[in-house]
């Protein structure tokens, strides 16, 4: 959650905001915070009964790939290759492919998906912090990043706003300023007319990954 949504909430109504975390396939609440237990910033404690497993991942230090097991997660998939064959987690530990730290008080911090992160120069970017800090920059437009294969870095990072006359060095000097590595500055930064969006309001990674590549290519040729 932005942390100016929880400020809104507070300051015109009065309510403070629980964050919790769900899964589809654990039913679906996995953490929660509570008016007595909780840390803004995080998504809250696992809940009881819930077992964890944090797998390491290369080039993040302070967080890991977060499996779970417990009484709450499903039986197993159903997959259209293999009608009516039951396909449960492996051991019963369901792979959100969610990357989290939990602290020694065991609030769980979402870094970002598994497969939002980029490989840059060997260190692992969250393709999420980099469209957050852009919203806090251009607050009043979308942003959505991609990565698109670089030949020297392994990946880099093109971000793309509905921000009018947004550039890479305004971004890149507030991104500074916040304390983000060299690494986490997009390599460009794009204006479009419009940022594609499904119908549930949310950013269409799919087709931003689509125009990162296109634009990619059109660079490489010309």
């Amino acid at each position: 959650m932005k942390e100016t949504t929880r400020k809104t909430w507070g300051e015109k109504f009065g309510l403070r905001i629980l964050e919790g975390y769900g899964v589809t396939e654990c039913g679906p609440v996995v953490a929660l915070n509570t008016p007595m237990f909780n840390r803004f910033g995080t998504v809250g404690r696992i809940l009881p009964g819930i077992e964890t497993r944090l797998e390491p991942v290369p080039g993040i230090d302070d967080a890991g790939r977060l499996s779970v097991r417990g009484p709450n997660i499903m039986l197993g998939y159903l997959r259209a290759e293999k009608p009516g064959v039951l396909e449960p987690p492996p051991g019963g530990w369901h792979d959100t492919g969610d990357i989290v730290a939990i602290d020694a008080m065991g609030f769980v911090t979402i870094k970002g998906r598994a497969k939002r992160f980029a490989k840059i120069a060997g260190e692992m970017v969250s393709l999420a912090g980099i469209e957050a800090l852009a919203a806090e920059l251009w607050p009043n437009q979308p942003s959505a990043v991609a990565a698109v294969p670089d030949a020297r870095k392994g990946e880099r990072l093109v971000l793309f706003t509905q921000e009018k006359g947004a550039t890479r060095p305004a971004y890149q000097s507030f991104a500074k300023e916040r304390g983000a590595s060299d690494v986490a500055i997009p390599a460009e930064v794009v204006v479009l007319d419009a940022i594609p969006m499904l119908g549930s309001g949310k950013v269409d990674q799919v087709s931003v990954v689509k125009l990162a590549h296109e634009r990619a290519k059109e660079t490489a040729a010309a």
